[in-house]
């Protein structure tokens, strides 16, 4: 049996693969540029065409979940500071720490100097191994309504017809004392 992508000869069994929505029978090479499925994961439906007898294979494929994530924690904002400073204290290099969190070194490095800001795991892995806070719950800060400044600009002849008329009314409204 031949593979039917590369037209390799197939030594072992041959594997079903789905690349490219096509259901191929592929050697192990050309099975990693695809979905390996077994009989019973692609099932082709048929759908008559009309009042024709032919039939036209339809794959199915199972809907991927998804996945929301809430994001409830957020960097403190003098990380850089942190970092060095744990680090130092428990007399650390660059290339210790990373070896301790299995990252490179300079992640370390670009952490500490503010280029990079890491993501909640980075950060977890870094609280642990210095035994500092880097993460904090988020706040929502609830800003004050504000008031629009007013606008300092010339009068036009409109701002000083509206002054006149309130003016007006005003002396109107007034009783003497």
């Amino acid at each position: 049996m031949r593979c039917e992508v590369c037209g390799r000869k197939i030594h072992s069994s041959p594997i079903t693969a789905v690349i490219e929505g096509a259901r191929l029978t592929v050697c192990v090479e050309c099975s990693k540029h695809g979905r390996i499925v077994t009989q019973d994961e692609y099932t082709p439906k048929s759908k008559p065409l009309g009042k024709q007898s032919a039939h036209i294979p339809v794959m199915t494929q199972k809907k991927k979940p998804e996945i929301k994530v809430e994001i409830t924690q957020e960097i403190i904002e003098d990380y850089t500071m942190k970092i060095r400073q744990a680090r130092e204290k428990l007399g650390l290099t660059h290339e210790d720490l990373a070896k301790r969190i299995n990252e490179k070194t300079s992640v370390i490095g670009k952490l500490e100097t503010g280029k990079i800001s890491p993501s909640n795991i980075l950060a977890t892995k870094l609280e642990h191994a210095l035994k500092i806070k880097l993460l904090t719950p988020i706040t929502e800060e609830k800003a004050a309504p504000q008031t629009p400044k007013a606008v300092k600009r010339e009068l036009t002849l409109g701002d000083l017809i509206q002054l006149d008329n309130k003016s007006s009314e005003e002396q109107t409204e007034r009783k003497p004392s």
